[in-house]
């Protein structure tokens, strides 16, 4: 989906027009992918605007900073409120906001530290990323297992959201696509399934939630996150487990979870049906609360959202 730029961009403390939002060809993130950053999601509910979960992203993003010892002179509720006045500015809702903290132009080779760090906000308009329905879509994508495999531990930390993990996605989501799949699922180093490309992965076998633990390569998801505490609520049992290669063909669900992906079903893995090959109940369940949450329709009980000030309550966005 092509980007729809926006009027602003926060960078550093100050909004500056999206044009001037530049980097030189020699800046460090260009050469060496030093950057982390976050996906977040601004929906539309009848009281206006509002960010799902903004202080565990911002957190997240700041905990992926000091795992790359990228210092940010910025606290988790200063990059809040330029999220909530960005977007208040901008006057694009619902949106999609990419926070990026990156090294910026200073010198050349692998050391960082005599780069700058540059801190950007930006949000644009940004519709479903897997599949084409919400609640009620029985409606699932096809996917794969990826020939491609998650970093191995202790190569490169996969609890950080960092650009440069993002190759590895780009060679599982490519494949994917080239082989008619609409995304990959990619196994561990030791071959147990760890998540797909930028989709944190759960699966269903006799009324038990299951997905991968952190040390499967698997990010630590806030969708994945609000999966897991809504499915609790709700009664569901819930075990993060190591998961077999095998156990995607005979488990009686499957689903994607990211800011992204949202709750995508997945009715197929390697052309082999999953259960009765569309959306089925646990994850009909999970999905009408979470989704219903986005829109107003059922209350927000967890406390996840935070309101965007606007004067006009009706959203203008994508």
């Amino acid at each position: 989906m092509a980007i729809q730029k926006t009027d602003k961009i926060w960078h550093n403390g100050k909004f500056i027009p999206w044009e001037d939002a530049t980097l030189h060809v020699m800046s460090h993130v260009v050469n060496y992918g030093s950057a982390v950053f976050e996906g977040i999601r601004c929906y539309a509910l009848p009281t206006g605007p509002a960010i799902l979960r903004a202080p565990e992203h911002m957190q997240r993003l700041l905990d992926s900073a000091k795992i790359y010892r990228i210092d940010v002179s910025f606290s988790r509720d200063d990059l809040v409120k330029a999220m909530v006045e960005l977007i208040r500015s901008n006057g694009i809702w619902p949106c999609y906001i990419r926070p990026i903290v990156l090294r910026g132009y200073g010198e050349i080779g692998v050391s960082p530290f005599k780069s700058p760090t540059e801190v950007y906000v930006i949000n644009y308009p940004w519709g479903k990323y897997l599949g084409h329905g919400g609640p009620g879509d029985d409606e699932g994508v096809d996917v794969c297992v990826s020939s491609w495999t998650r970093m191995a531990p202790n190569t490169l930390p996969a609890m950080a959201k960092s650009a440069a993990n993002y190759m590895n996605g780009q060679l599982i989501k490519m494949e994917a696509i080239i082989n008619g799949y609409v995304e990959g699922i990619a196994l561990d180093a030791s071959g147990y399934v760890s998540e797909g490309s930028g989709e944190n992965l759960f699966l269903v076998r006799q009324d038990t939630l299951m997905t991968a633990p952190l040390g499967n390569s698997v990010l630590p998801g806030i969708t994945r996150d609000s999966i897991i505490k809504i499915a609790r609520a709700q009664g569901i049992a819930v075990v993060e487990q190591m998961i077999p290669r095998e156990m995607l063909y005979i488990a009686d669900e499957v689903f994607f979870t990211g800011t992204a992906a949202e709750i995508t079903p997945i009715r197929s893995v390697d052309k082999v049906k999953i259960g009765a090959g569309k959306t089925g109940p646990v994850t009909k369940s999970i999905q009408k609360e979470f989704m219903g949450m986005l829109t107003g329709v059922v209350p927000d009980r967890f406390g996840w959202l935070t309101p965007v000030p606007v004067a006009n309550k009706q959203p203008v966005g994508v």
